[in-house]
């Protein structure tokens, strides 16, 4: 698979460095960076583009400014993709009227566009969190979440040498975020007590940083930073569920459940 990923800054820079160093060795991630500064609205898109562009199938679109998606149609016919990968991270760079418009505008020239908010929310067949999770129909974008996007890990743990509570052993990370986060959390959760596990990871994830905005969105209510963590929170406590001890219920004197003789 030959990807195409369009960047303006750190965001991008970073991403697209996380997917070049893991990616499988059969696909092909190539790079082209877009000015740091576009106006508002864009007339005249020749202005911003070069001559050519490298050939891809997926377009990956990582810009910081509402311009760049405005040029996604001409870079996606200029390099040939199919599809189309524009995750949000920050609504700023990507209003909903705009995202409306941008998905219009690549459906009228046959190209499938996946939207998923945060990044770290992409699966193979859904993207978006919690209530908002939606299914998609798109090859390309299915084969990039095989290896990108909703954390998943497989962790192992056993007893510890000092009190025998389970710690953890080992963690494989299955799917990394497309940032390297997952990959960040599960290196340091190694030798952690199964009971904070999940405070571990929600730690490191806030400390790597997370590269998704920190202003209420109102899609979530919440920040796309906090839904990013917590996606990754509860992968790692679901790793972790079966190794911890069972919770210890309190009864008062003389208490009797139904049908106790």
């Amino acid at each position: 698979m030959r990807i195409l990923t369009i960047v303006q800054g750190l965001y991008g820079r970073r991403i697209t460095a996380n997917i070049q160093r893991a990616a499988p060795p059969a696909w092909s991630v190539t790079s082209w960076t877009l000015p740091p500064v576009l106006p508002q609205v864009i007339d005249y898109p020749e202005d911003y583009l070069p001559a050519t562009l490298p050939a891809a199938d997926l377009l990956l679109a990582l810009g910081e400014h509402p311009g760049a998606a405005e040029l996604l149609p001409e870079i996606a016919q200029m390099c040939g993709a199919r599809e189309a990968l524009i995750p949000i991270d920050n609504v700023a760079y990507l209003p909903p009227g705009l995202q409306r418009q941008v998905a219009g505008w690549l459906a009228s020239i046959g190209v499938t566009a996946v939207f998923p908010m945060p990044f770290c929310s992409l699966t193979e067949s859904t993207c978006n969190a919690y209530r908002r999770v939606q299914n998609y129909d798109a090859p390309l974008v299915a084969e990039f979440a095989r290896h990108f996007g909703r954390p998943a890990f497989a962790i192992t743990c056993h007893a510890g040498a000092v009190d025998g509570a389970n710690v953890v052993a080992a963690v494989e990370v299955l799917r990394d975020t497309p940032c390297g986060c997952a990959g960040h959390v599960a290196a340091g959760l190694v030798g952690v007590d199964v009971e904070e596990a999940e405070y571990a990871a929600g730690m490191r994830h806030h400390h790597f940083p997370c590269l998704a905005s920190m202003a209420i969105t109102p899609e979530y209510n919440d920040t796309l930073m906090h839904v990013s963590g917590h996606l990754l929170r509860d992968e790692v406590a679901q790793g972790v569920k079966p190794y911890k001890r069972p919770p210890v219920y309190l009864r008062p004197d003389g208490w009797r459940e139904a049908g106790d003789q």
